[in-house]
Order: structure tokens, then C-alpha cells, then sequence
């Protein structure tokens, strides 16, 4: 049997990655997966200028990860990761530079071969009512709920086209990336939930902006329907920190696909542990 670790949303909380960092060391795992938001909001780090500013703790996650792989040698996990739409676009780029040391793969809009699987990874999330967008997208169409901010109207800690902003959504990025095709024998790495499943229940429930009620679902009609209709082997979400405590269940099932989600909005660190050959067997737990 084969173990693999998915967390999400730590948030840059050292604590967690502490906890998670002793895990991997008493009980490596074959692989590691990071699902976005897991560094500390760009709202705490910023320059005078109000811009992300580089010090969100990659440095931190470069040295703890390293001095794991020395740690463990050959035990060491493959891990793979993505960034959230808390995490600032201007950090990509030591995360790259830390990806060609070997310490993890960086999976945003890329497809790695990992034994007989492909690892796919996708950032994105659709609007939502904060400030930065690095990490939006619009998801079908240019239709933004209630109470969100476009793309078009957010800021951003890197430089962006216009037109990128504009025009382009998640759905179209997804066919990009996968060619439509099948997608059996792939774990896709994801932030957001996909739209009005059990890991999609924000707790918005009442709320109204302008006589307009909120959607208590904000995850991506975009993902649901490419996992409906391409099938991939397991899903991996984050993204709505409350949905597992509002809806009962941190996993779901679409037609093939097991879909997880790691999200937590407790103290603790919710480790989901799965063996992709058995995905029905997997357990979360808080750490």
C-alpha cells in the first residue's frame, strides 16, 4: 500500500507546518501534496507602496523542506504544490527557483508524470470579494456574484494583461491544459472547489448585498464540469475552510472521481491521507 499526504490552506501558520513536518519525519508518506494558500496573507506583507512585499515565508518552506529531504534521503516524498488565491504571484517565482533544487514540483497549469499517474495542478479560483486577485479568474463567463470583485477591478502583486483579465476564465484554461481528453489515472491538484458539491458550502447563509442574497456555493461550475465530463482518477480541493464542518463530509463523489477536500477552519491541521489505488479508503484527520 502506498500513502499520500494532501494539507491545504495553512496559511503560513508555522505551527501547522511543524505538525506536518514531524508527520512526514515519523511517517513518510510516497507523496505530498500542498493545495494553495500556504503562505501568510499579502494583506500582512506589503511594501509602502501597499504591494505584496517577498517576505510571506517561502524562505521559511525552502529551508524546513530541504532540511526534510537530508532528514529522510531516500524516504523523502515527492511533493507536489500550488499556490491559492491568498498567496501573492510574486513568490512564484522563488518557488520555481526552489522546484529546480528538487525539493518539490511546481504543478500550477502543468501535468507531471509520477509513476503510472499524471499530476495536474490548477491555481485558480473564481471572484470573491477580496481585494487581491493573482490567483482569480473568471470561471464560465464574465459574471461575477454579488458582492465580488472582477478581476478587472482588484489588484495584482505582478503585472497582468488587460485582456488577460478580461477575457480569460477558468473553463478555457482547463481545455488548454487538458485537451478535453480522458483523464483516467490522474490526480489533479486543485484550489477551488468545484460549484455546489459537499466541499462548496461557504457560510453565507442570510447574507445580502443590495437586496441580493449570496451564494452559499463559490467553488467553479468550470471544474465541475470538466471533472463530470473528463473523469479524472482523484480530485484534491481547498479553498472554503468551513464547507467539511457546514455540510458533514470532507470528500464526494462524481460519477469515477473521489474528490477530497483538506480544507479546515479549526486550530488544527486536517491531513488527508489516501492511497490512490484504494481512494474509497481514505481517512482525514486533525493534527
Amino acid at each position: 500500500m502506498r500513502e499520500f499526504y494532501f494539507v491545504t490552506d495553512l496559511h503560513g501558520r508555522k505551527e501547522r507546518y511543524e505538525n506536518l513536518l514531524q508527520r512526514i519525519q515519523s511517517d513518510p508518506p510516497s507523496a505530498l501534496f500542498l493545495g494553495g494558500d500556504i503562505l501568510p496573507s499579502p494583506f500582512l506583507h506589503q511594501d509602502e507602496a501597499g504591494r505584496p512585499s517577498p517576505k510571506s515565508g517561502v524562505g521559511f518552506l525552502i529551508d524546513r523542506f530541504t532540511e526534510l529531504r537530508r532528514s529522510l534521503g531516500p524516504d523523502y516524498p515527492q511533493v507536489f504544490l500550488i499556490l491559492g488565491n491568498d498567496d501573492a504571484k510574486v513568490e512564484e517565482s522563488a518557488i520555481l527557483t526552489a522546484a529546480e533544487s528538487g525539493i518539490w514540483h511546481y504543478a500550477h497549469n502543468r501535468q507531471i508524470p509520477f509513476g503510472e499517474y499524471t499530476i495536474y495542478g490548477y491555481s485558480y479560483v473564481p471572484p470573491t470579494p477580496f481585494w487581491w486577485k493573482d490567483w482569480e479568474r473568471y470561471d464560465v463567463s464574465r459574471y461575477v456574484d454579488p458582492g465580488c470583485i472582477s478581476p478587472e477591478e482588484g489588484q495584482y502583486s505582478v503585472p497582468v494583461a488587460d485582456y488577460k483579465k478580461k477575457f480569460l476564465t477558468i473553463k478555457d484554461d482547463l481545455h488548454i491544459l487538458t485537451h478535453d481528453q480522458d483523464l483516467d489515472k490522474t490526480i489533479f491538484l486543485f484550489h477551488s472547489p468545484p460549484y455546489k458539491t459537499k466541499l462548496d458550502r461557504a457560510a453565507l447563509d442570510g447574507k445580502m448585498i443590495d437586496h441580493a442574497p449570496l451564494d452559499v456555493h463559490v467553488g467553479s461550475v468550470a471544474i465541475l464540469e470538466m471533472i463530470e465530463k473528463q473523469q479524472p482518477s482523484i480530485t484534491l480541493h481547498g479553498h472554503v475552510h468551513e464547507s467539511a464542518r457546514l455540510t458533514g463530509s470532507w470528500q464526494d463523489r462524481i460519477g469515477k472521481t473521489h474528490l477530497f477536500s483538506a480544507a479546515h477552519d479549526g486550530p488544527e491541521l486536517a491531513l488527508v491521507r489516501f492511497d490512490p489505488d484504494q481512494p474509497e479508503n481514505a481517512v482525514r484527520e486533525l493534527i
